[in-house]
């Protein structure tokens, strides 16, 4: 592996977790120190930064075990894909009462990164895959959640008030008109994509909450939009139904 732009301080404390879960309540300062070929006090700034940051425990013998906030962040890492594991089991249901496709996605900075989808068969595939990103201001999805942020952190986002070039007659172009469409979204609890993201097609989408409010992801229905007008009404209230099973399966 190339260590061009490495920091060893983080490989050393990388080391020393490793090292403690595999002995936990077993190591001393003196101990982790000759395993580790690291002399003492590098060892006790490394184990003193650490405790503080909740990232080992030091017992009252003077061993260390790992700390509650390696326990959080490690329950954050399987809980995003229990979110996709969810989403595959409710989205398959929802699909076939909307008899749409269904899309999971996060926002990444000003992006929309897709996560997964429940597609129903359709002579036309939709072209978002999991993997797949798009400009956030283009789509639902992306509304969806950059709603859950302030009108500042959204300016940062989009520093520029010409946005990225439409890739529809129909996309939002200014960023003083997506932060109007915003406060709409904050209203409603929902976005739409009219046509914006691809012509033809229109969509609604929702936010995902965690236990904290916070919107970690959205789930998103397209059709094409000459069946928009009949489903609609529908597509709006199941998509909002099943973001909030989503949303309690999360807290």
């Amino acid at each position: 592996m190339e260590k061009k732009y490495w920091v060893p301080a983080l490989e050393k404390a990388n080391d020393v977790l490793q090292m403690i879960s595999v002995q936990p309540s077993k190591l001393r300062l003196i101990d982790l120190s000759n395993l580790l070929g690291i002399n003492k006090s590098s060892m006790f700034s490394l184990l003193n930064t650490m405790e503080t940051l909740e990232w080992v425990v030091r017992e009252t013998e003077g061993t260390y075990s790992l700390g509650s906030k390696l326990g959080f962040i490690g329950n954050a890492f399987f809980k995003q894909f229990s979110l996709i594991d969810r989403f595959r089991k409710e989205a398959a249901v929802t699909k076939h009462t909307i008899q749409e496709t269904i899309q999971l996605a996060k926002l990444e900075q000003h992006e929309v990164l897709y996560l997964a989808k429940e597609e129903m068969p359709s002579p036309v595939r939709l072209a978002s895959e999991p993997g797949m990103k798009l400009p956030a201001h283009v789509t639902a999805l992306g509304k969806a959640m950059l709603a859950s942020l302030d009108n500042s952190t959204v300016m940062q986002l989009f520093p520029q008030e010409e946005l990225e070039p439409c890739p529809t007659a129909h996309t939002i172009n200014q960023r003083s008109e997506l932060l109007t469409q915003l406060e709409i979204v904050r209203v409603d609890g929902y976005a739409f994509d009219l046509q914006e993201a691809v012509m033809g097609f229109c969509c609604v989408a929702a936010p995902v909450h965690d236990a904290q409010g916070k919107a970690i992801a959205a789930i998103s229905c397209s059709m094409f939009q000459h069946e928009w007008e009949q489903k609609r009404e529908l597509a709006q209230r199941e998509i909002c139904a099943l973001a909030a099973r989503l949303s309690q399966s999360t807290s």
